[in-house]
Order: structure tokens, then C-alpha cells, then sequence
């Protein structure tokens, strides 16, 4: 669960908090075919609920401010980082040479990040 939930919340605003997809998880683990319906249904109104949420806090936060669908799209769909903008905050707070007694260290995810992001340079 970990791995998809940090790319899922990465990528979408409104991701269910990791004790709400364990939760789900654990109801899941010996469910019927109607009983899973029921956890998606859950989930599905659970995500709307917090759109509008998200929504009405955004409308109301500044009432003198006109905002228009663009505004509102981009304030709830905003674009994920890229690659090169993910891997130099990875290495931003890996450490390295900023902390010479320090060792860096990155994990899986990130290094696998980084190498995308170095493969997709243009080769001189």
C-alpha cells in the first residue's frame, strides 16, 4: 500500500489519508462481491465529500476575488511536478555535498526517479 498510495497522492489533491486505505484494506480482506461494492461505493462519496469540501473552501476563501473555471481547475488538478523538478527535490533534502559529514541516502523510489529523469536529458 505504501508505494501506490505515495505515488497516488503525489499525482491527485484529494487522496484518502493511509489509515483510511487501511481501514478499507482490512474490511476488504474477507469480502463478498456485494460487500466490496459497498467499500467502493464508501470510498467514491468519500472523494466527493472532500472535493466539495476542497471546492467550498476555495470559493469562499476570498469572496472579492472572481475566480473562473480555469482558475478552479488548476487549483484542484494542479500538474504533477516533473521528472527534473521531483529529482532535484529529492536530492535537495537527500543531503550530499551541502553536508559533508553527512551521508546521503535516497531510497528505491527515488533513485529509480532520478535515473528517469537523467535518461530523459537530451544525450551531447
Amino acid at each position: 500500500m505504501t508505494d501506490i498510495y505515495r505515488v497516488m497522492n503525489a499525482q491527485h489533491p484529494i487522496t484518502p489519508p493511509p489509515e483510511l486505505v487501511q481501514q478499507w484494506e482490512t474490511e476488504a480482506a474477507h469480502t463478498t462481491k456485494d460487500e466490496m461494492w459497498h467499500i467502493a461505493v464508501q470510498a467514491a462519496r468519500w472523494g466527493a465529500d472532500e472535493e466539495l469540501k476542497a471546492l467550498c473552501q476555495l470559493l469562499y476563501a476570498d469572496v472579492s476575488v472572481s475566480l473562473t473555471l480555469s482558475d478552479i481547475r488548476a487549483a484542484r488538478r494542479p500538474k504533477p511536478p516533473s521528472l527534473k523538478e521531483q529529482a532535484l527535490k529529492i536530492l535537495a533534502t537527500a543531503g550530499g555535498s551541502d553536508y559533508p559529514t553527512q551521508m546521503t541516502v535516497i531510497n528505491t523510489d527515488e533513485h529509480i526517479l532520478i535515473k528517469r529523469a537523467l535518461e530523459a536529458l537530451p544525450n551531447d
